[in-house]
This record gives C-alpha cells, sequence and structure tokens, in this order.
C-alpha cells in the first residue's frame, strides 16, 4: 500500500497533498496512513513530497539553467522564497549556490 501511495506521490509531487483522500482510497484513517507512511519511508507524507519536489528542483536547475523562482513554480512551490527556504535546510545551500557548487564539482570530474 505505501509503494502505491509513494508511486503517487512520485508521478503528482507537484499537486497539493491531499491525505484525506489517499486515506479514503486505501480505506484507513488519516492517521493510520501518515503512521503506516512514516513506519515504511521514516519521513511523513508531506515530507516526503518535499524531498521529491526539491529533489526535482535541484536536478531543473542543475539540468536546464532555470531560474530558481520558475523551477520553484514548476515543482508545486507557490512561494520562491519559502522553496529557497526549504531547499537551503535540505542541500545545506540556497539553490543559485547549490548549483554552483555542483557545476564546479562536476567540472572537475575527469
Amino acid at each position: 500500500v505505501v509503494r502505491r501511495w509513494s508511486r503517487q506521490l512520485k508521478r503528482e509531487y507537484m499537486e497539493p497533498l491531499r491525505i484525506d483522500e489517499l486515506a479514503a482510497a486505501a480505506h484507513m484513517a488519516p492517521s493510520s496512513l501518515h503512521r503506516h507512511f512514516k513506519e515504511v519511508t521514516a519521513m511523513s507524507p508531506l515530507q516526503y513530497q518535499k524531498q521529491l519536489r526539491l529533489q526535482e528542483a535541484r536536478r531543473l536547475l542543475l539540468s536546464e539553467s532555470a531560474d530558481a523562482a520558475d523551477v520553484a513554480f514548476r515543482v508545486g512551490y507557490e512561494s520562491p522564497s519559502q522553496f529557497s527556504r526549504e531547499y537551503a535546510r535540505l542541500f545545506g545551500l540556497p539553490p543559485i549556490s547549490d548549483i554552483t557548487r555542483l557545476r564546479e564539482q562536476l567540472g572537475r570530474v575527469p
């Protein structure tokens, strides 16, 4: 069941998360879904979605040289500043600094 939810979240990571709908589809209470998901993934559904969004944003920033605000909206964030805060929390640097560092590291790879 959790695999199905995680696959759905991977497909729909940019959409608002609707725990009540996921729970109803699985014939579970939202609290049961949350607990079960966390037991399997070590993350809440919201944390899992956030990580998916930020990883996709990082990939887009690195591969497309896209603007951070554009990428924020593309992966489902409504606020570029919220996106930047959460990105820095996960990756340790704001988006542009992180991408610059990654490009420098990749440039040194033989």
